[in-house]
């Protein structure tokens, strides 16, 4: 369960992300407004990945957080082209490593 919580997170944050960027890309680089509709799909998908989840809404929440944090960083190194720090990656860590342990007690609580 451990691993398919976390692909769908990582699923989850990449379309979040995407429902983001694609608005900034338009009011910010001047992108076409058409961007705005995959946007609202991106975004549509964002919120019905986050129903998959068998745990309460508050930690599915709380778990997705660090996850949302590990994949924004990938995503400023691979899309944006910025060199991450070490800073980045020992708080992509922690912020991981809280996930694990929030999914882990899924069920025990």
């Amino acid at each position: 369960m451990l691993v398919k919580t976390t692909l769908l997170f990582f699923l989850t944050a990449i379309a979040e992300i995407v429902g983001c960027f694609l608005p900034w890309l338009w009011m910010k680089k001047g992108m076409t407004a058409w961007l705005l509709l995959p946007a609202a799909a991106s975004l549509a998908l964002f919120v019905w990945l986050l129903t998959l989840h068998p745990a309460a809404s508050g930690r599915v929440y709380a778990a997705y957080g660090g996850v949302y944090v590990v994949t924004a960083l990938i995503w400023l190194r691979v899309v944006d082209g910025v060199k991450l720090s070490t800073w980045d990656w020992i708080g992509a860590l922690v912020a991981f490593s809280g996930m694990l342990i929030i999914v882990a007690g899924w069920g025990r609580a």
